[in-house]
């Protein structure tokens, strides 16, 4: 028969493992919150350049001082909440802006008029390009009308990693063009892209409207190592002009108000859910976010024209860069991308 002493000796090992998991997971649970905050320093900060940084390790050494003069689990737990709160009080009243020193391409902000069956664009962009890099700056007024209004087409634009793309739509209003949105970051001169930094507050959000020319040939004829894939969806006129009333919408919205833009919650996919007409309640799935795949979607849900292609045939008969390189200054630009593309007419 085992003694009180031995009893309780093998008790008191799995008692003592779980409260070793216990601390351990509660310090996990502490550092998630200290990461995010110290993240917030060094992307939103007041400084530019390294004087984030070492306000956020000046953040980092107040925290831990707060937390060994702290004399009980309670004062513990007081100096930490107190250690977030001076990072997250004066980051939540960060707000987004229309009028920052913006990069070219993102320098005005667009907006639109709808008066009956016409939409009127302003700083609608339609730059040019030249294959030696030379870029003309050019914002124009276009209106278009809703009863033209044909069709959908929708690139998925790769730069890099297969699991990762920027989708851009483009509506097809027969004889007076393609009106393109493309929803992306809004950056300052001088600001790069980065995805950690699009988890606060770095970026405003910017529904570009322009001409198809400009958003895709600058992908497939200036920037290097990116391809363009195009589809047609199967997408009928009523529901086509729903849709591009959402986009209209959203710039509206933005030109009054801006916001933020944020890798998880706003981004460039923000208005692929209205894109995935669906009866039933839409379930996120996690192409959303990994886009790279946003043409698996996209067939699955069957919105694509042409429905008895295998996808990889599809999307390969979909991408655009030769014909984008030999249409660079013709006028039927659009046409000529279009050509061999299944789901268009010859």
């Amino acid at each position: 028969m085992e003694t009180p002493s031995t009893s309780s000796r093998h008790r008191s090992g799995p008692v003592k493992v779980l409260c070793f998991i216990g601390r351990n997971l509660l310090r996990l649970l502490m550092l998630i919150p200290a990461l995010w905050c110290f993240g917030a320093i060094y992307f939103d900060g007041p400084f530019p350049g390294s004087g984030n940084m070492i306000l956020g390790i000046l953040w980092v050494a107040l925290t831990v001082f707060l937390l060994f003069r702290a004399r009980s689990k309670r004062d513990r737990w007081l100096s930490f909440a107190a250690g977030l709160a001076i990072v997250i009080i004066p980051w939540s009243f960060k707000k987004p802006r229309n009028d920052r020193d913006w990069s070219p391409e993102y320098a005005r902000t667009a907006n639109a008029k709808v008066e009956g069956d016409a939409v009127t664009f302003t700083n609608f962009r339609n730059f040019g390009y030249t294959l030696d890099g030379t870029v003309t700056e050019r914002w124009e007024t276009r209106t278009v009308h809703l009863s033209k209004l044909r069709g959908i087409d929708f690139f998925l634009n790769y730069w890099g990693s297969p699991s990762i793309a920027h989708p851009i739509f483009s509506f097809d209003f027969g004889d007076e063009g393609q009106v393109a949105f493309s929803i992306e970051t809004r950056r300052e001169k001088g600001e790069t892209y980065t995805a950690l930094g699009g988890l606060y507050k770095l970026y405003e959000l910017t529904y570009l409207v322009g001409d198809e020319r400009d958003f895709i040939r600058v992908r497939t004829n200036i920037r290097e190592g990116e391809d363009a894939y195009l589809f047609r969806l199967a997408t009928p006129p009523d529901k086509a002009r729903e849709r591009f009333l959402e986009y209209v919408t959203q710039i509206q919205a933005l030109a009054a108000k801006p916001r933020f833009y944020n890798v998880l919650t706003a981004n460039c996919t923000t208005a692929i859910r209205s894109q995935l007409n669906v009866e039933k309640k839409f379930i996120p799935d996690k192409r959303l976010i990994i886009n790279g795949k946003l043409d698996e979607l996209f067939a699955e849900r069957g919105l694509f024209a042409v429905k008895d292609m295998p996808l990889p045939e599809l999307k390969e008969r979909g991408h655009v860069d030769d014909r984008a390189m030999h249409a660079q200054d013709d006028p039927e630009f659009s046409k000529k991308i279009r050509e061999t593309v299944p789901g268009y007419d010859p």
